[in-house]
């Protein structure tokens, strides 16, 4: 007898259609920050610093459809691609989470039915980056780290 989840979210990746895999994204922005990454360690960190398109108050990406033809560095994730850029996500993202078999955080929309349960567990980028059009050249980009941000 086989059992069939109704948490459509935790079947592999690869089963998702278009609308479960854009579903499965969770709107926290994360991944349309600026990264630096530790030549050492080889360890991601997060910046304050947003893609020019995000929209910082609906944390929505203002050109979705043609954002990797206007952001060359954008990360479009999707099934194809999700092993290489997983490194880069973060911890909480669900794309990652899924890729490793994990299972989604208690915060998600898709578990709590609400999309403000991102920004109540403190996990949007709301109020808490600037757009790349606002960093000026010489700036310290190490100084624009965001320590809690994983």
């Amino acid at each position: 007898m086989t059992i069939i989840s109704v948490n459509w979210w935790e079947q592999p990746l690869q089963s998702l259609n278009r609308d479960q895999w854009e579903a499965l994204c969770d709107g926290c922005g994360k991944c349309c920050l600026h990264k630096l990454q530790d030549e050492a360690t080889e360890k991601i960190y997060f910046t304050a610093v947003a893609c020019q398109f995000l929209d910082q108050q609906a944390i929505r990406c203002n050109c979705y459809r043609e954002r990797a033809e206007r952001n060359p560095d954008c990360l479009v994730i999707d099934p194809a691609n999700i092993s290489e850029l997983a490194p880069w996500l973060p911890l909480t993202c669900a794309y990652r989470l899924r890729f490793f078999d994990q299972a989604l955080p208690v915060w998600h929309p898709l578990l709590t039915g609400r999309k403000d349960s991102v920004e109540e567990a403190g996990q949007s980028v709301r109020h808490r980056c600037i757009s790349e059009n606002a960093v000026q050249g010489d700036t310290d980009w190490e100084e624009l780290v965001l320590v809690d941000m994983v």
